[in-house]
């Protein structure tokens, strides 16, 4: 990388000139590459304005890092140029022992809506808003309005939404900085703006927050308390962080491990262990159910040896279609499109989907067991029933669990394959049993 060579050969002035001609983002990405002392250096030669930007995009621990390493001063004037919402983010992250050195750096004005920001409950709308909107009233003219966006608008997260209020602090309308270019100076701004608002309140979700915004293609979306009352803002940039943040975390309670918020790398090994220790353990208890019945079943497997090979075959089918179905599910009502009322119609769309998947499956596999195994009908047609049941159980319970557990209160992420796997695996061995006992008679 180019801004490497400048590193190397030291020409500190060339690296302080090329930065400037770099995107924020990347001059992130670039520092994260770089050794600590390497990382602070980089970062001071950085131009003041562009600072504070780089400095959100970092992660927390090198956000950490640069604090314990710069001055009071270079604190300050960092800390002072990061939105609020920004600042709550690095809080929330640091240690105890951090945050008073923060917040002694960081202006009275800022620290009060810090403060306030704080006390709201994590992963919620108020924990992630910010109070650096442009805000309007009922009476200003579109010039007026115009000026008070050039005067307020550079130290504001966004300006192309502007938020109406009236005397009493209300949210009563909605303008976009367009309609207001677009007007003659002297129209007052409540004779232009739109009173169809979409607002979301301060204990609200912040998961609801992002499927409002992806919903509704906002740039950003008001909070109010509950006096309707307009307390800030949340823009596409953190509803796309939230949006990943719980995606992450799905993806990891699918796959049965207690979600992290740190990096992978940057992750102990301790700590990997402890948050996949525990649903291991459930699970692999919870498998000595599947050994049970076997051995409940042991003089069935004594009479007709052959029917254990067919075993492994079974269960992984019938965990294979469980986990196709909890996916689809969990991945609709993660997006709003399947409603817990759904229930009836997810169980009989999977019913029908089964029937097809499972009658095809039987079909491929007794020709495969008659013509090319050589192995005797009356098996293959055990097998086979088995095999269709067993994909009809399992797509239907991989349909069912995830809408059960949103209906309780649960995160549906939760019912997906280890859980659904273990559960279809008993099912389907006592099915196979059963099945054999009376179609063979042993």
């Amino acid at each position: 990388m180019r801004l490497m060579g400048f590193i190397n050969s030291s020409d500190y002035i060339g690296l302080k000139m090329e930065l400037e001609k770099y995107n924020v983002v990347d001059i992130a990405d670039f520092l994260e590459t770089l050794k600590q002392d390497k990382m602070v250096l980089v970062f001071r030669l950085l131009p003041k304005d562009m600072s504070a930007e780089v400095f959100s995009y970092l992660t927390s621990n090198q956000q950490q890092y640069l604090i314990e390493s710069i001055t009071d001063s270079e604190i300050r004037y960092l800390l002072n140029g990061l939105f609020v919402d920004d600042a709550v983010d690095l809080l929330e992250e640091v240690p105890a022992s951090m945050v008073k050195k923060i917040l002694e750096n960081i202006n009275d004005e800022k620290r009060v809506l810090i403060n306030q920001y704080l006390k709201y409950k994590s992963d919620s709308a108020g924990s992630i808003m910010t109070s650096e909107f442009v805000e309007l009233g009922l009476k200003n003219t579109v010039k007026e309005a115009i000026d008070i966006i050039k005067k307020t608008g550079s130290n504001k997260e966004t300006v192309y939404t502007c938020y109406v209020k009236n005397n009493e602090r209300k949210l009563v309308g909605i303008v976009p900085l367009r309609t207001l270019m677009f007007e003659s100076d002297e129209i007052l701004v409540e004779d232009v703006m739109t009173t169809k608002i979409i607002s979301i309140t301060t204990n609200e979700d912040q998961e609801v927050v992002a499927d409002m915004i992806r919903k509704y293609d906002l740039l950003s979306l008001p909070v109010v308390d509950s006096e309707n009352r307009l307390v800030g803002i949340i823009t596409v940039d953190d509803a796309m962080d939230v949006i990943e943040e719980e995606n992450t975390e799905d993806f990891e309670k699918m796959a049965a491990i207690s979600p992290s918020e740190n990096e992978y790398l940057r992750t102990g090994v301790w700590e990997l262990a402890r948050n996949r220790i525990v649903w291991l353990l459930i699970l692999m208890l919870s498998a000595t159910i599947t050994g049970s019945i076997i051995s409940y079943f042991e003089d069935t497997l004594a009479a007709m040896i052959i029917l254990t090979t067919f075993i492994p075959m079974l269960t992984d089918t019938g965990g294979n279609a469980g986990s196709q179905s909890a996916t689809l599910v969990i991945r609709g009502l993660a997006l709003g499109e399947i409603k817990t009322g759904d229930f009836l119609k997810v169980l009989w769309k999977e019913f029908r989907v089964s029937l097809i998947c499972g009658l095809i499956l039987s079909v491929v596999n007794f020709l495969r067991l008659v013509y090319i195994s050589k192995v005797g009908i009356g098996i293959a047609f055990v097998v086979c029933i088995t095999i269709a049941l067993t994909v009809i159980i399992a797509k239907l319970v991989g349909g069912v669990l995830p809408i059960g557990a949103k209906k309780l209160g649960f995160d549906p992420a939760l019912m997906a394959s280890p859980l659904i796997t273990t559960i279809v695996d008993s099912i389907v061995l006592v099915l196979y049993f059963y099945v054999a006992s009376i179609v063979l008679g042993i």
